[in-house]
């Protein structure tokens, strides 16, 4: 290895070194949610069963998703309900433990500089395919699909939610039937992201390869019955209902998976899903839990199952709208172009931005809704520890007052007299969007008061989280539409590195646009049609950085950037919060990957 090799050996080393490190923070909660009283009574042994678990000894689990499932390609969805369903299906290259720790899922081992998996110079990554893996369908499983899925997802009319994770990638080639390499445009510290984790599974390219560009919204069969090499298959597809699950009898592991029959059910709201395990024991899993702790502690102090949770990088944030959307403006409404950015009324104004946020008691969301499952945060990047920002810590601090004087200088009075400041003409009213989830209802709620009392009126607004998540182009209600001033969810970085999840909103991505519009079917990770020459300048920087502080001081800058020109409004740091049932061995409750990363695992407790 030449010297510069080893410097650049040293510098990626050294980052996922510290990123282990930190995370060992992260991943730790500030406390798990409470789950009143004293811990659930032992499950009673699992009756009827074999003594050791083997392929469907262990008969039917059941999930139940108050988000309930759209579609099973996860290229076409914005939802994370959606990722998840597939992830039972659709496997990646390498994917994430709940410790950080990357493994080796399609893959025989993580590339490393040390077993030559990377390139000294940093800029490709060269994986070996596991032998003698096939598809669901008995079909081989080879570098071309994997090649092919990059080909999908990085045509400009796939509309592929998930293109954020190719990045950089300038080629993917495959060197033999069992060996797939990637490169990169330049040095790439942590080149993990393409076909690592549930985002970027493989695709097969037999079933898709007539669903590229303009096609792919189209092959319904495809996108509700994907093909796969994970442990299990479609049996039954209902569309924002139900997917039943079978075992795929092609699995390489001839001992799993161990249920025979997996059911993904949807509920009313997050309540109803803890019920349905914690009180009712209808269902062995609820994901997602995002219920008041005094109401979840109550449902599990019966005994019936246990509450998990994992802190990652999960941040509950209100996103503003940068561009108008007027109904009246037709098939301009939240459009952005370069040429016409066309403007919101009033969001365009920063003055305005920043008294929203200035009103807002974050400190009173988190005691009163989340708990020990969320603390107040002010910055979009709230994990790992190492790229958190000190710099923004004010928003923590309600100030009525200030917000108050703040619009006053920049002009919004309430000149009528009704109690909604305006300006020119323009009244700040506000349509404020989000699914339907008492937490996220009663959020909305407390916002409201706290924006009427600085002359802000609001209307609220929810909708049901299988269509506010969904893809499908033609709904006007999903996220990507927009059609709304604000709107309220959660996300955060899908791996212990920043770059892919801050490159979210960068303008445009290799020479295509990145802000969501119609021609990407809204599927572009650019909700709020921000576009920063500045902020794509330094995340360029980042790009280019080895060094691991270097990285760390660039992301926190391009967080700053964000929270100090209030791109969206940080709330609250969120915990991965789930229940299961007391009889449920080997669950680990993941941040960082689907939480079913290990569902080949799962069995029921035997004596």
């Amino acid at each position: 290895m030449t010297h510069q090799g080893n410097r650049r050996a040293f510098y990626v080393i050294g980052l996922l070194a510290l990123l282990a490190l930190v995370f060992a923070a992260c991943a730790a909660p500030p406390a798990a949610p409470a789950t009143g009283g004293e811990a659930p009574a032992a499950a009673a042994p699992a009756s009827n069963l074999p003594a050791e678990p083997g392929r469907g000894t262990d008969g039917a689990l059941k999930l139940v998703y108050w988000q309930e499932v759209s579609i099973l390609n996860p290229y076409l969805s914005t939802g994370t309900k959606d990722y998840h369903a597939a992830s039972l299906i659709l496997e990646s290259l390498i994917e994430v433990k709940p410790d950080g720790t990357l493994i080796p899922a399609l893959a025989v081992e993580v590339p490393t500089l040390e077993n030559g998996g990377i390139s000294e110079d940093l800029t490709s990554i060269t994986y070996k395919l596991k032998p003698d893996v096939v598809w669901s369908d008995g079909t081989p499983f080879t570098a071309d699909d994997v090649v092919f899925t990059w080909q999908y997802c990085v045509d400009p009319n796939t509309g592929c939610s998930s293109a954020i994770a190719f990045t950089g990638v300038t080629n993917v080639e495959a060197i033999d039937p069992q060996t797939v390499k990637i490169t990169f445009d330049g040095p790439t510290p942590y080149p993990y992201n393409p076909f690592g984790g549930y985002l970027a599974p493989i695709l097969q390219k037999a079933q898709f390869e007539g669903c590229i560009g303009a096609a792919a919204q189209g092959c319904s069969e495809q996108n509700t019955n994907p093909i796969g090499t994970g442990p299990y298959k479609v049996k039954e597809f209902r569309a924002n209902d139900t997917v039943v699950y079978e075992i795929n009898e092609n699995y390489r592991d001839p001992n799993k998976p161990h249920f025979s029959e997996v059911t993904i059910s949807g509920a009313e709201d997050a309540s109803a899903s803890a019920r349905a395990v914690l009180e009712t024991g209808e269902a062995d899993y609820g994901w997602n839990l995002q219920v008041e702790p005094a109401v979840l502690s109550e449902m599990a102090s019966k005994g019936n199952g246990v509450v998990g949770s994992a802190f990652s990088g999960n941040v509950e944030r209100i996103l503003i709208n940068f561009t108008n959307p007027d109904p009246n403006l037709g098939d301009k409404r939240s459009v952005w172009s370069p040429d016409d950015p066309n403007p919101h009324p009033f969001l365009s104004d920063p003055a305005v931005r920043q008294a929203l946020s200035m009103a807002i008691d974050r400190k009173i969301i988190a005691e009163q809704l989340y708990g020990a499952g969320g603390v107040p945060t002010c910055n979009i990047l709230s994990g790992p520890p190492a790229v958190v920002s000190k710099n923004n810590d004010a928003c923590l601090t309600q100030d009525i007052e200030g917000a108050k004087a703040l619009l006053e200088s920049a002009g919004w009075v309430d000149s009528n007299g009704d109690g909604t400041r305006d300006k020119d003409g323009v009244e700040l009213k506000i349509l404020y969007q989000t699914s339907t989830n008492s937490v996220r209802q009663k959020t909305q709620a407390l916002v409201q008061q706290w924006w009427q009392q600085i002359g802000v009126a609001t209307e609220l607004k929810n909708i049901e989280a299988a269509v506010f998540f969904g893809g499908d182009p033609a709904s006007p209600d999903t996220l990507g539409k927009f059609y709304a001033d604000v709107q309220m969810f959660t996300n955060g970085p899908e791996g212990l590195d920043p770059q892919t999840y801050l490159a979210g909103w960068l303008c445009e991505i290799d020479g295509k646009s990145n802000i969501a519009s119609p021609e990407n079917d809204f599927n572009a990770n650019n909700t709020e049609r921000w576009c920063s020459p500045e902020y794509d300048a330094k995340f360029a920087e980042l790009k280019a950085a080895t060094d691991p502080a270097e990285r760390a001081a660039i992301a926190i800058e391009l967080n700053d950037m964000l929270a100090q020109n209030y791109v969206n409004l940080p709330l609250i740091f969120r915990a991965s919060v789930s229940a299961y049932a007391n009889d449920l061995a080997n669950i680990d409750v993941n941040g960082w990957d689907s939480e079913e990363w290990n569902i080949e695992e799962w069995h029921r407790i035997r004596q």
